[in-house]
């Protein structure tokens, strides 16, 4: 496990969890985005397949360490959402990751999207790992002011047409 990002001095509040290296640079794209925002947040890589007692240790203690929302993939590394949103009652943003050809990009968003019954995983759009950061963030301000305050402005900005 690698961590990364920003960290308050009570912790993060937004966790964004990588399955595998070659998925961290769109991960990462989450990170800029919470940072735009002033939300402080971890990045790590943790694999599903090779370590399922790290990502239950990680899921089952996200709340208690003060995290508000999980981004995880969902690739050809295993479905991290998936695990996680079983073992946290926090909300868990699942991005679907294109690798093909293993894995197309409405396959990894058909397999995100289609949860059983009280597992659900917020899905965003393939590769979207901006939008997943704006929702965590939608989520964040619910309790947070200048979150908030923050959100509003980003949203004026992209109605003048402004980009990210």
């Amino acid at each position: 496990m690698r961590a990364e990002g920003t960290a308050r001095e009570e912790g993060p509040l937004v966790g964004v969890l990588a399955a595998s290296p070659a998925e961290l640079p769109l991960l990462r794209q989450a990170g800029l985005i919470l940072e735009k925002f002033g939300i402080s947040h971890e990045i790590r890589v943790i694999s599903p397949a090779r370590n399922p007692d790290l990502i239950d240790e990680y899921a089952r203690t996200a709340f208690e360490r003060g995290l508000k929302v999980v981004i995880a993939s969902t690739g050809i590394s295993g479905h991290l959402a998936s695990a996680v949103a079983a073992r946290t009652v926090l909300p868990v943003v699942g991005v679907p990751i294109s690798t093909a050809p293993q894995l197309t990009g409405l396959e990894a968003l058909s397999i995100t999207a289609q949860m059983p019954s009280g597992v659900p995983v917020a899905t965003v759009g393939v590769d979207a790992a901006v939008n997943a950061a704006v929702l965590a963030a939608e989520i964040v301000g619910v309790a947070d002011p200048e979150v908030q305050k923050r959100l509003w402005r980003f949203k004026d900005d992209l109605a003048e047409g402004l980009k990210l």
